[in-house]
């Protein structure tokens, strides 16, 4: 999704289609990143609004669970939760578990917990948590 201002695109959302291995069976599940709003596009809910309306997307097309990797001051107002005290585990242990977070949508059910599997394209690109230097 993309936001426009004057013909420009000043902001977008991805979201990714991954898989959650739970113990009944691997589980569809979306990842949201990147999301992105261009600098002088800042603090005027461009990103809170593109969330929002992809997360609408998702629940409606009966996604259970959205994962992210971010800053969860941001993403706690979007009604994303941590995700390791609700029985998830991260892709990789360089994922701050602070980042690491979740939204339940009424599709979820209770045995869909396990480890998140990030999509082949977050390895490839090594976009999977922190590197230090």
């Amino acid at each position: 999704m993309v936001a426009e201002h004057d013909g420009q695109v000043v902001g977008n959302v991805m979201f990714t289609r991954s898989l959650l291995d739970a113990e009944r069976r691997l589980v569809d599940v979306q990842v949201l990143s990147p999301l992105g709003v261009l600098p002088e596009f800042h603090r005027r809910g461009i990103g809170s609004a593109l969330v929002r309306r992809g997360l609408e997307v998702l629940a409606e097309r009966n996604v259970p669970l959205v994962f992210l990797e971010g800053d969860p001051g941001f993403y706690s107002r979007l009604g994303f939760e941590p995700a390791g005290g609700l029985g998830f585990r991260k892709p990789s242990l360089r994922i701050p578990d602070g980042a690491f977070q979740v939204i339940r949508f009424p599709a979820h059910e209770p045995w869909m917990t396990g480890t998140l599997v990030y999509a082949e394209a977050f390895w490839r690109h090594d976009s999977v948590g922190l590197r230090t230097a």
